[in-house]
């Protein structure tokens, strides 16, 4: 069922690909480089994942210094080691975290603004 959901102007930061090849590149471990959605309030910051929980949650050493226990897995975003440079475009599969609320949902990019905001369609 499409109930037509759409959001207008997506910060990049809220959004994160779905899209492309391998399987199990989500799998989060220790050691892996993230950013997560401190504290759940809608803005991503770089760190390290220190444990795994076993629960889906996870502790974080964030590069600042600052630390958090038991972080969900859908707050926290991997980093893949290299330049964040995947550029995304209209059509991509994506999820995006609707309204800045901490919880994505999946969609498609229907309008790239040229300043780092997006317009989604969702799939719901």
């Amino acid at each position: 069922y499409d109930d037509g959901e759409r959001e207008t102007r997506v910060a990049k930061r809220l959004i994160r690909s779905t899209g492309g090849g391998g399987g199990g590149s989500d799998r989060l471990e220790e050691g892996d480089k993230v950013e997560a959605d401190y504290r759940g309030r809608g803005k991503f910051y770089p760190g390290k994942i220190t444990r795994d929980r076993g629960d889906d949650t996870y502790d974080i050493s964030y590069d600042d210094g600052e630390r958090e226990t038991r972080v969900a897995k859908r707050l926290i975003r991997k980093l893949d080691g290299g330049s964040s440079g995947g550029r995304l475009r209209e059509g991509d599969r994506i999820e995006a975290d609707y309204r800045g609320r901490g919880k994505f949902y999946p969609g498609k990019i229907t309008r790239d603004r040229g300043d780092d905001t997006y317009d989604i369609d969702y799939d719901d």
